[in-house]
């Protein structure tokens, strides 16, 4: 199997990334036990590829998900922690731009 391209990923749906995916671990099973039974060393250097690429199609698939998550939760009042911006701990506490300027009004 070919190095996957991620823009080609990226056009598919996610059954076809499922199946993609599927297909991707089975081949992973089959040069694995090629590995153990002494395979051809074209099949053990094959390893890496296979891994690196269902590591790509499962990150499509999670960037997919999370972009339709906030497409659900644009116009609703609260986010989903996970979906909120990491930032660091001191700034996520830090007033707000509008609660400054109240406080400065005063």
């Amino acid at each position: 199997m070919a190095r996957l391209k991620v823009h080609e990923l990226r056009s598919k749906s996610k059954t076809e990334l499922l199946n993609q995916l599927k297909e991707l671990k089975s081949e992973l099973a089959l040069l694995r036990v090629a590995k153990v039974t002494g395979g051809a060393p074209n099949k053990l250097s094959k390893i890496k590829v296979v891994r690196l690429s269902i590591a790509r199609v499962l990150t499509v698939i999670s960037q997919k998900q999370k972009a339709a998550l906030r497409e659900a939760y644009k116009k609703k009042k609260f986010l989903p922690l996970d979906l909120r911006p990491k930032k660091t701990r001191a700034i996520r506490r830090r007033l707000t731009k509008h609660q400054v300027s109240i406080s400065n009004a005063n």
